[in-house]
């Protein structure tokens, strides 16, 4: 028997990376927030970030040469305006991580002042990437996490999943009033009012069986909007990062753009190079001529992964810029300052989402979409590198800017109906949640992976109709777990990628159709609206 209880506050954050406490720091000045995190706080995909943050901070680089390399590598997707949005903010945003203490690389100028070290990673003209080492994602998580725990105005819910966001009104008058949550460690749901609820909770890689993600990425926020009436837009852009490390003993461990920033090079398995057969940039060439690149050479010759190579280099350049690299390949028996590094593509970024403007609003007023989770017209048909934690702190801004606001002038909650769970039961039946989750991300490996046809596409759609078939049955006669609320999220987003791959009609950055080959000269957003679907 389960138990019940309600909580009230002024702003609930669903996700708890770079976005999501970005925005519960700028809120708690003035309102009370709760802030709900899947796992441990700084669990997720902000604390695995290697590379870095983009910001124009070197006199030679500017604003619209940010913009100008964005859009190249969007491929003809991004909504200019939003970029610029975004470029123009960028080091305002890193001015504020840096005041909060985040310790980003340094380095002694000709004059004996020191400076920030700029790396550059592929798309990218100008060195531009602010980085804490190899690990930048953690500095700036475990900082943002420091300043939390100071804050009297903000509550930390650890171990609890949203379920799904609670609604009021009808027509115009429809607004979003909270969110239904589950406890991992008491079993339980909770319902929580507030008048602004932010989605931060990420992107949805683990749809896919292989993927550079942590566990958390299933693509709750952007399931739950669309179950709440959202329109979602672009999902069939999904990011493969050329250079996972391949070994049994890492699953999930990424190798940083930087690295070929630095001067990596990749290799066949026979040491010879073959990124200058793909593109005029080699290997700083986008994310995804790279990932393809990679994927068609271990396809031509049946090879399990290919090389990079950074052993050129001397060895104390790669233990000072890349340590957590060195020292987790060093424990896996590789010396990377001596041979290369095993490497294959992974699923890494979701470049769609939750459509949402540049306050962060979605269609739902009362719910705000930020981070991985949003569609906003940045990262268009590809994301250039170190955009992603950049727009995370720029839009978490723009968003508290939005609702402080708003916030006084918003209209009382209702009451809120309790979590229903009279007519369910204790699962007997755990094995099919898990043959159902592993079928489903062996399929979207193989028929929506980097390379698609239709054919493909057609086998995923109806095989992802009897998965929502039985997990529609399974949700309504059962108590919900973890893995049942993971993996219905999956299925819906897995829906969603399949339905935006169909609509494509041709070959667009991370979108690859063999059927469709070709670029169309004017292309635009896929855009999805709930029930609206043919």
């Amino acid at each position: 028997m389960t138990f019940h209880q309600a909580l009230q506050c002024d702003a609930l954050i669903i996700g708890s990376g770079a976005a999501g406490l970005s925005l519960a720091l700028k809120l708690a000045q003035d309102l009370r927030v709760i802030v709900l995190s899947k796992g441990p706080l700084v669990e997720g995909s902000t604390y695995y970030a290697q590379g870095g943050i983009a910001a124009v901070f070197d006199e030679n680089d500017s604003i619209e040469s940010h913009v100008s390399d964005t859009l190249k590598a969007g491929a003809g997707l991004c909504d200019e305006a939003v970029v610029h949005f975004t470029a123009s903010r960028a080091k305002s945003a890193l001015q504020w991580l840096i005041e909060l203490g985040t310790p980003f690389d340094q380095e002694t100028d000709a004059h004996g002042e020191a400076r920030f070290h700029l790396t550059r990673e592929g798309g990218h003209s100008h060195r531009r990437i602010l980085h804490a080492a190899d690990a930048t994602g953690r500095a700036v998580q475990t900082t943002l996490v420091d300043q939390i725990h100071r804050h009297p105005n903000i509550q930390v819910m650890e171990g609890f999943n949203a379920i799904d966001l609670i609604t009021d009104g009808h027509g115009s008058e429809r607004r979003c009033v909270g969110a239904y949550v589950w406890s991992r460690d008491e079993k339980a749901v909770y319902t929580i009012g507030a008048p602004f609820v932010t989605l931060a909770t990420g992107g949805a890689s683990k749809v896919y069986q292989y993927t550079s993600n942590p566990d958390v990425a299933s693509g709750d926020g952007i399931a739950m909007a669309w179950r709440a009436g959202c329109r979602v837009a672009n999902m069939e852009f999904n990011q493969f990062h050329p250079t996972c490390l391949f070994h049994p003993k890492a699953q999930n461990f990424l190798l940083t753009e930087a690295l070929r920033g630095e001067g990596a090079i990749l290799r066949r398995p026979d040491g010879s190079t073959f990124m200058q057969d793909f593109h005029p940039d080699a290997e700083l060439a986008p994310r995804d001529v790279v990932a393809r690149a990679i994927d068609f050479e271990m396809k031509r010759l049946g090879a399990d992964c290919m090389f990079l190579d950074i052993s050129h280099q001397a060895p104390d350049f790669i233990q000072q810029h890349f340590p957590t690299i060195y020292q987790r390949c060093l424990e896996l028996g590789i010396d990377i300052t001596q041979e290369p590094m095993p490497v294959v593509p992974a699923a890494h970024y979701t470049c769609g989402g939750v459509m949402a403007d540049t306050n962060a609003q979605t269609d739902l007023p009362g719910l705000y979409a930020i981070g991985e989770v949003a569609y906003t017209g940045l990262h268009g048909a590809n994301r250039m590198a170190s955009n992603s934690l950049l727009e995370c702190v720029v839009f978490a801004h723009a968003a508290a800017e939005h609702i402080m606001q708003r916030w006084q002038q918003v209209a009382p909650l209702p009451d809120l109906s309790p979590w229903d769970e009279s007519q369910v039961t204790d699962s007997d039946e755990e094995v099919i949640i898990q043959h159902n989750w592993h079928e489903l991300r062996l399929f979207m490996w193989d028929y929506v992976g980097i390379v698609r046809t239709n054919k493909r596409l057609a086998r995923a759609a109806r095989r992802i109709e009897l998965l929502q078939q039985e997990i529609h049955e399974y949700y309504a006669h059962f108590r919900v777990s973890n893995n049942l609320l993971e993996l219905r999220n999956l299925v819906q987003v897995a829906e969603l990628i399949v339905m935006s791959a169909m609509q494509r009609h041709e070959s667009r950055g991370l979108h690859y159709n063999l059927d469709y080959p070709e670029s169309l000269d004017t292309p635009h957003p896929t855009v999805l609206a709930p029930g609206r679907q043919a």
